[in-house]
């Protein structure tokens, strides 16, 4: 007499079905979650990567700036026509070894640590970051953002590149942007004609340059303008002003 064949509780074979259905649900979710995740950054990477060979169109600086005031002054150089007085008096003033570091100057660090933190110690690296990705308001997000940043802009930006952005996106003025705007702002010429004394004045006003005024400078800023003068030309005698110039 054939043996009647042992059938599975129904109730079992439809709680495995149930737990496949759940593990495939959740690996959908662990895929998603990891794109959503990897989306922002993906998004960052392709605009680094964007902006490498074409100008940012605005920053959230211009932007904020233009709807406060009614508008800005800008007009975006290349670097070839900015004078190279006025790129080696930048460098000289915001970051002297902007072609020894990788992003971040750590000696600038450790000297504003010991000061007290009463100095800056941010790259013209870091500063284009902010300048160009970020915002200007300080928080710790902002300055988390800025240090991860910093480092891939390093990589896939020539160093001129990082300049030559920098020259044509930091406020100079209230709502001056950039190189040769401040140049026909203060002194009446194109920046490719600053002299050396002049770009000295432009770049002492960059920390503050709503509340320095190059064409009519103060004797501090004058002393300031004389200092860059005389920092312009020790990098470009050294050699630290090789990376960005022909």
């Amino acid at each position: 007499m054939a043996r009647a064949k042992s059938r599975k509780p129904a109730g079992k074979a439809k709680a495995r079905r149930g737990d496949g259905r759940l593990v495939r649900i959740a690996r959908a979710l662990r895929r998603w979650t990891r794109l959503l995740l990897l989306a922002p950054i993906l998004l960052v990477v392709l605009l680094i990567l964007l902006f490498r060979v074409v100008n940012p169109p605005t920053t959230h600086t211009i932007w904020s700036e233009s709807r406060r005031i009614g508008g800005v002054e800008r007009e975006w150089v290349p670097l070839e026509e900015i004078s190279p007085d006025a790129a080696r008096a930048v460098v000289a003033a915001e970051d002297a070894n902007f072609c020894l570091h990788w992003g971040f100057d750590m000696a600038a660090i450790r000297d504003a640590l010991d000061d007290g933190a009463r100095r800056g110690a941010s790259t013209l690296t870091q500063q284009t970051v902010k300048n160009v990705f970020l915002w200007q308001e300080r928080s710790w997000l902002r300055k988390a953002l800025e240090a991860t940043l910093t480092p891939a802009v390093e990589l896939l930006w020539p160093k001129r590149r990082i300049l030559e952005v920098y020259l044509n996106v930091a406020e100079m003025d209230e709502g001056i942007f950039g190189i040769e705007a401040a140049a026909e702002s203060y002194f009446g010429r194109p920046a490719a004609d600053l002299t050396v004394q002049q770009a000295a004045r432009i770049a002492a006003v960059l920390p503050a340059p709503k509340s320095r005024d190059a064409d009519n400078p103060s004797p501090w800023l004058r002393r300031r303008a004389d200092s860059i003068v005389e920092g312009a030309a020790t990098i470009a005698a050294d050699g630290r002003a090789a990376c960005f110039e022909d």
